[in-house]
């Protein structure tokens, strides 16, 4: 049975980040107090001092008997103090005239001798232990001071032992304020949890929460917004399915009524008519119902597929599919493009812009119009227009063609009203803008999009 993995929890990482501060900040006044004492040391060490003052007060004696009781007083009184930062007890002492004799030796010295430089702190080493050795002269005397050197990694010990408590004891009284602090500060984020699980399937109203602290707001922010992203796109699947049903009824209602008409002719007349009914009524269900299929894949959350294609040749595809009905109409088809430009589109947007702005300038110009289609690259965007000098649209109007199922009020043109409603998703989906103006020599339609492209 394999044990499931602990997740990870905040009280968790805090307690760790907590620790991991009092490690760097050991570290830092450690770092610190290392730095203070070789500064120390540079300016003038604590061995020096010592000597200095051993050497200026055994200057004025000259019997050997009490230079030695000086120098074993001094080893004495040493024992219980510490320079340098250095254990007490560990100072040791050689005084010898200027013959060279030894007059007094620690009794840790065994029976070494002690040499340096006249006034200067020398190292010198002692059974593979350094010493820091410091020589001192008078007319009479010659005075040797040692300690062990103070090296980083004894400077470290020595520290750590000093700081090590302090921080040992500061450390539980943080982790429990700290324990507290984020137990308490998670309830609003707990409240925000409990009210959402509360909630049915079905409820997408504000959640109404205020979070109280600033670090929460952003997180409530962005659930109003997906909330209201939610709300408003079932309110438009719920406008679209009642659209949907009511203008697919009449065709329905008409094949229904031409194919009771053409079971019930009598004459091969009647039965044409009826036919020829019927198959316009099949046609214009069918093309509505791709119109609300393409317009439902354009509405879909999931973001464009991007793939490298040439614009110009997509476009020249959708013009040769128009241009047999627009010969047949004798309007003037023209097309303003470079030979070639590759960008990455979303394909199907970008097509179902190109074919419905062309069908609805077909559908609405007279016989004999012309409507001229250009596309350029501007940096990286495409600017595609479609213009023609037909009858246009009516100022009060142009707001209006984009909606779903709106239509003009030419009662000579027959449509869905989704053209343009899936021009401007498509455009939106892609990021882009649309906008609506006359057409050629400032009359018509003329229809600018504006298309950002997609960075290779």
């Amino acid at each position: 049975m394999t044990r499931r993995p602990r997740r990870p929890t905040i009280v968790r990482r805090v307690f760790l980040a907590v620790v991991c501060a009092f490690v760097l900040v050991l570290l830092a006044i450690q770092l610190w107090m290392y730095v203070a004492f070789r500064q120390s040391l540079a300016v003038d060490q604590g061995l020096s001092r010592l000597g200095r003052a051993l050497t200026e007060a055994l200057a004025r004696i000259d019997d050997e008997a009490q230079a030695r009781a000086i120098m074993a007083s001094t080893d004495t009184l040493y024992k219980s103090l510490r320079i340098s930062g250095n254990p007490a007890g560990t100072v040791l002492l050689q005084l010898s005239d200027r013959g060279g004799r030894t007059v007094y030796s620690s009794p840790a010295l065994g029976g070494r001798i002690l040499d340096g430089l006249p006034g200067q702190v020398v190292e010198r080493s002692f059974e593979g232990q350094p010493y820091w050795v410091y020589t001192g002269e008078s007319t009479r005397w010659s005075l040797h001071a040692a300690e062990p050197e103070r090296t980083l990694g004894r400077v470290l010990r020595n520290n750590t032992h000093v700081v090590l408590p302090y921080l040992l004891l500061a450390l539980p009284i943080v982790l429990l304020l700290v324990w507290l602090a984020v137990r308490h500060g998670l309830k609003p984020l707990q409240r925000l949890a409990d009210r959402i699980a509360r909630r049915s399937v079905a409820d997408l109203s504000p959640v109404g929460f205020d979070p109280r602290y600033a670090e929460l707001t952003p997180l409530v922010g962005a659930l109003e917004r997906m909330l209201g992203q939610l709300r408003g796109r079932l309110e438009r699947e719920r406008a679209f399915v009642h659209d949907a049903a009511h203008e697919l009824r009449t065709p329905m209602a008409v094949i229904a009524a031409e194919a009771h008409a053409l079971v019930g002719a009598e004459s091969p007349a009647d039965r044409q008519r009826a036919r020829a009914h019927l198959e316009q009524a099949i046609a214009r269900a069918s093309h509505l119902s791709q119109q609300l299929l393409a317009l439902a894949a354009l509405d879909e959350t999931l973001g464009p597929a991007n793939a490298p294609a040439d614009a110009a040749q997509r476009l020249r595809q959708a013009l040769a599919q128009a241009a047999p009905q627009a010969i047949a109409r004798g309007i003037e088809l023209t097309l303003d493009a470079p030979d070639g430009l590759a960008a990455r589109l979303d394909l199907p947007a970008f097509q179902s812009i190109v074919e419905n702005l062309l069908h609805n300038a077909l559908r609405y110009v007279h016989d004999g119009a012309r409507i001229a289609v250009t596309l350029v690259r501007e940096e990286d965007a495409l600017t595609l227009a479609v213009e023609d000098d037909g009858p246009g649209i009516a100022p009060a109007e142009r707001e209006r063609v984009f909606e779903r199922f709106y239509r003009c009020a030419d009662p000579t043109v027959s449509g869905s009203g989704l053209g343009l409603a899936i021009v401007r998703q498509a455009v939106e989906r892609m990021g882009g803008r649309i906008r609506l103006g006359t057409g050629l020599q400032g009359r018509g339609a003329g229809f600018h999009v504006w298309l950002p492209l997609a960075p290779p």
